[in-house]
């Protein structure tokens, strides 16, 4: 069993199988209650471009050849990045793909120049809002009333400490040399 995370698109056909189930349990959860179209109206609301580097990436976690997760972010303002539809197929959730993607995620933000996470979740989502807390995320909306009164959910973490990975990943091994000898 391998692993291997895919920076790429989200029209590549790898991204097809996530996005269809996003899609179902999306609308399973929800149904319209976000969008009188229901959910695939949700996801295609931004154009694939926005997931584009330099501003934006898009990442499948892909095992074995297919597609077992995914997520994505685009620029919110200067600093910080949108983290949007992380994801992992529904029968392989609690193995901890989804805090690996987010990890991921977070380092590829940071090699971005990104310092800071900004991101939301549904009310209907608790596995999402533990994933967050759990992992350091600050929730930004008053978590001692009903999630439903809120509607979206959202977060922010501060990630300006990967900035020195992300600097080290970029140059390699001379940059740990040097910094090694300074």
């Amino acid at each position: 069993m391998t692993d291997t995370f895919l920076y790429t698109s989200p029209i590549d056909p790898r991204a097809k199988p996530l996005i269809d189930e996003l899609i179902v349990e999306y609308d399973s959860r929800y149904g319209t209650f976000f969008n009188a179209e229901g959910a695939a109206a949700e996801l295609n609301r931004y154009p694939p471009e926005a997931f584009a580097p330099p501003d934006g990436n898009f990442l499948l976690l892909i095992r074995d050849g297919e597609t077992i997760g995914g997520g994505a972010f685009r620029r919110y303002d200067e600093r910080t990045a949108e983290f949007k539809r992380i994801w992992t197929r529904h029968d392989l959730r609690r193995q901890g793909l989804a805090k690996r993607i987010l990890v991921e995620l977070e380092t590829q933000a940071a090699r971005q120049g990104y310092s800071r996470i900004y991101l939301t979740t549904g009310f209907r989502q608790p596995e999402a809002v533990g994933l967050y807390l759990g992992y350091g995320y600050t929730a930004l909306f008053d978590q001692a009333i009903d999630p439903e009164i809120h509607r979206t959910l959202p977060f922010e973490k501060d990630v300006g400490h990967l900035a020195d990975v992300a600097l080290e990943d970029a140059a390699g091994p001379r940059l740990r040399r040097a910094a090694g000898n300074a």
